[in-house]
């Protein structure tokens, strides 16, 4: 198994809280992501996936452990700042406004630039074609899966040192779901870090550079995508066999 504390760009070490006064749900948990590499997060529902992921960003309580982003230590940052030091997140739902136009949402994640983000924005329309095609289309009326692509879309025009994303691949068909992927390998290929929480463990762990399994709020298993999906117990009690 690899050292997965080793040259990472992203850091959570030893992440233990919950929300509010509420009880633990993340206990002791180590996540990272390296510099160009797709990490991600997978397990059965309520294992503590998607609390694992916004933990890091900052939407919950963190009462043990560290983040550190490039060196620094953001433990104590709001989410808004976050962002400033180069987090861009894509929520699971909502993640979009349904009544404005593509172009417009686009534009929207550029709020805290004060630079011209031309350039930027056509790079996502390079990236996904169909949301140049479509730029002027109010965003409610496209796809599930072209919704998607608006959100991660948008979370790019932040110039992000990192993407996180939570479920991209929620709700679509099986051959979206392959678009997506390609799309977010495509990302990752630019350089960008990629921290993914999945349902869809396998297909996830295929293009992963690095894995980690966790169940009830702690790491059960990390690796390489290859390393889990060849290791019987992960495939037994997490791909079905």
């Amino acid at each position: 198994m690899i050292d997965q504390f080793d040259d990472k760009f992203l850091k959570a070490h030893k992440i233990t809280g919950g929300y509010g006064s509420g009880p633990d749900i993340l206990h002791a948990c180590d996540i990272s992501v390296g510099k160009g590499e797709i990490a991600v997060i997978v397990g059965p529902n309520g294992a503590g996936k998607s609390t694992a992921m916004k933990a890091i960003f900052g939407m919950l309580d963190v009462r043990e452990g560290s983040v550190l982003l490039d060196g620094v230590d953001i433990s104590n940052f709001s989410t808004q700042d976050r962002v400033r030091a180069g987090m861009g997140f894509v929520p699971q739902n909502q993640n979009i406004f349904t009544s404005m136009t593509v172009e417009e949402n686009l534009e929207m994640g550029a709020f805290i630039r004060k630079d011209d983000f031309s350039d930027t924005l056509e790079q996502v329309f390079e990236l996904f074609p169909v949301l140049k095609e479509k730029r002027r289309q109010a965003a409610g009326e496209l796809s599930g899966g072209q919704r998607q692509q608006v959100a991660v879309g948008r979370a790019l025009m932040t110039q992000p040192k990192i993407l996180m994303l939570d479920e991209p691949t929620a709700g679509v068909s099986p051959i979206v779901m392959d678009e997506l992927f390609d799309r977010i390998i495509e990302v990752s290929r630019t350089g960008i870090p990629i921290l993914m929480v999945e349902q869809n463990a396998r297909q996830a762990l295929g293009i992963a550079d690095t894995g980690f399994v966790m169940v009830q709020g702690r790491n059960a298993y990390t690796g390489s995508g290859k390393e889990l999906l060849a290791d019987p117990e992960v495939r037994k009690s997490f791909l079905g066999g």
